[in-house]
């Protein structure tokens, strides 16, 4: 494969000076083909139904305050992992683990090292031996804490262009951002001078300057050595805000997906076994404007050939977090059905990441436009009743609701609506919905483990996402897992059942062909079919509190308990697989 839809993308990028950095990047590039230390294996990354992604922090258990624990945190999740998982997931994203610090790890000091109090490298390598992983590309800003921050404020000359800064009163009006804080910060330099940083997301993170040629090529640098490390799919963190540009919304730029095709053409030109994941939590449009190619045409324009170029293999599936949480809030699952069945066919090598929790909150803006506002509103009013918290964002208008901050447990299946049993089907007919639409499910820790809110969390560490990011304690997870008919039991128990029978089905490969069928009031129903068209999986999920009977093709009315799931697997000759959750 040749070098030109990279030189295609530089030149778009740099203009004249795109020429001069491509013969440095063929170089690394080359080098790295060349390295001994590349891992041999090639070709393409392929996922099928079989593949599922657990959501992890690398020090999500804690030692509980055992002595005799000295495994570092890494040792202890995978021996976690071991015992509890039972071929559920055979992907592992692991959440930043470098030194950080702000942000639960999202404000990385040193890209190159591992946490000591995480682990090591050696750690990542021996999951690596277990799970596909996926680590996080944390691009678009880091710690102010870090050696690269310090020698900026000196005024080193390879460092002094790293990152965005702006004059004191630059009119930052237009720019969208998820946040609230005021823009810029205010730094002392070396030589005692003020300078104003462009800072996102927080005080402690300054967003990098990428129209500088050299912060590019370090962050190639970066990603390449992650391939080294194991990294077979890399979660582009907070990408939409990459690129900034005076006098416009800087989310979306033009020059933030050409940044994303680049690095697209890199893994194609080196043939890697490697998956771009973009993290955009938008509308559903601009999310899937993130695929490029036709999908890309309204956001970049129609002009010149890098327009039409691919970007990322996976876009998180966002609106499906609110919907699904309006649909159990509120028992119309309407608007999930209306949404599902408007997703578009996506071609071979292109897919939806389906997940409902995350480590951070239910993204609130990208069901904006597909629920009524006020049945919405209602939703977010019973959220609130039960424990989520709200975090705002900046838009040119003001301030407006951007995330719901919770445990997903806690929202679709509180501990007042009846039995353990009642609220783990309530709890897993949501996740059914994520594993039965076409894509790869990721679940979060917490929501297989089943948690619920960490309410001291927020109040403890001084902002809302703590409060589902706790970090338990391993030895109590285990014993509370081991509770017969406890909460956490039964949904990890569900899980398994769930996860076993869509491995077992041609039907839920990530393209095989899906039809969202007819259905009212709780039910959200939809038919999956095999790639080679010889088998069939009808999918039945129960939002609502009342027993349903839905119609379904070829096999005629079936009852769905209230609050139930059933998955029926079905050929020519009749029914052969029925489950029941």
């Amino acid at each position: 494969m040749t070098t030109e839809n990279i030189s295609t993308l530089l030149d778009f990028i740099y203009g004249d000076a795109g020429g001069e950095i491509l013969p440095r990047l063929t170089e690394m590039l080359e080098k790295f083909a060349n390295s001994a230390v590349r891992p041999a294996d090639s070709g393409s990354a392929v996922i099928s139904n079989k593949d599922a992604l657990l959501i992890s922090y690398g020090d999500m258990l804690s030692a509980g305050g055992t002595a005799a624990d000295t495994d570092t945190a890494l040792t202890r999740l995978r021996r976690f992992l071991k015992e509890w998982n039972r071929g559920d997931f055979s992907c592992l994203h692991l959440l930043p683990f470098h030194p950080y610090s702000s942000d639960d790890g999202f404000s990385v000091i040193d890209y190159s090292q591992v946490d000591s109090r995480v682990g090591s490298w050696d750690d990542i390598e021996a999951l690596g031996a277990d799970f596909k992983m996926t680590f996080d590309f944390v691009i678009n800003h880091g710690s102010v804490k870090s050696e690269w921050f310090a020698r900026f404020l000196a005024g080193d000359e390879k460092y002094r262009s790293r990152y965005i800064t702006r004059p004191k009163d630059y009119d930052y009006s237009k720019v969208v951002r998820p946040r609230t804080h005021p823009l810029l910060t205010k730094f002392i330099k070396k030589d005692s001078s003020e300078v104003y940083v462009w800072t996102t997301f927080s005080a402690d993170q300054a967003d990098y300057d990428f129209s500088v040629p050299e912060t590019l090529l370090e962050f190639i640098e970066i990603f390449l050595d992650y391939y080294r490390r194991g990294g077979r799919m890399l979660r582009l963190d907070a990408i939409a805000y990459l690129w900034k540009e005076d006098g416009t919304s800087c989310l979306h730029h033009r020059k933030t997906h050409a940044v994303v095709k680049l690095l697209r053409a890199i893994i194609d030109y080196l043939e890697l076994p490697m998956l771009l994941l973009t993290e955009t939590n938008v509308p559903h449009k601009e999310n899937i404007s993130y695929f490029g190619g036709v999908f890309s045409l309204d956001a970049v324009g129609k002009i010149g050939r890098w327009a039409k170029l691919p970007e990322a293999h996976l876009v998180y599936n966002f609106a499906l977090p609110p919907l699904c949480l309006h649909a159990a809030v509120s028992g119309d699952a309407a608007p999930l059905c209306k949404w599902a069945a408007e997703l578009p066919a996506l071609p071979e090598g292109k897919y939806f990441l389906n997940f409902l929790a995350s480590h951070d909150g239910v993204g609130l803006t990208p069901a904006r436009g597909l629920v009524d506002e006020q049945a919405f509103a209602r939703t977010l009013e019973t959220a609130r009743e039960r424990g989520a918290l709200v975090s705002m964002k900046s838009v040119p208008e003001g301030q407006i609701p951007y995330e719901l901050n919770c445990s997903w447990a806690d929202m679709v299946a509180p501990e007042s609506m009846g039995p353990p049993e009642l609220q783990a089907r309530a709890f897993l007919v949501t996740y059914a919905a994520a594993l039965a639409l076409p894509g790869l499910p990721a679940v979060y820790f917490h929501s297989w483990t089943g948690s619920r809110a960490w309410r001291e969390g927020p109040g403890l560490l001084g902002y809302n996402r703590a409060i589902n990011r706790e970090k338990p304690s391993a030895g109590k997870l285990d014993a509370e897992l081991r509770q017969a008919g406890s909460f956490r039991a039964l949904v990890m128990d569900g899980f398994h059942r769930l996860f076993e029978f869509r491995c077992g089905e041609d039907a839920f490969s990530p393209s095989a062909p899906c039809e969202i069928l007819p259905a009212a009031g709780g039910i959200f129903a939809l038919l999956r079919k095999s790639p080679d068209g010889r088998r069939k999986v009808a999918a039945v999920m129960n939002f609502s509190g009342v027993e349903a009977s839905v119609e379904l093709p070829e096999i005629g009315g079936a009852q769905v308990s209230a609050h139930s799931v059933r998955w029926i697997a079905f050929d020519e000759t009749g029914v052969q697989r029925d489950l029941i959750v």
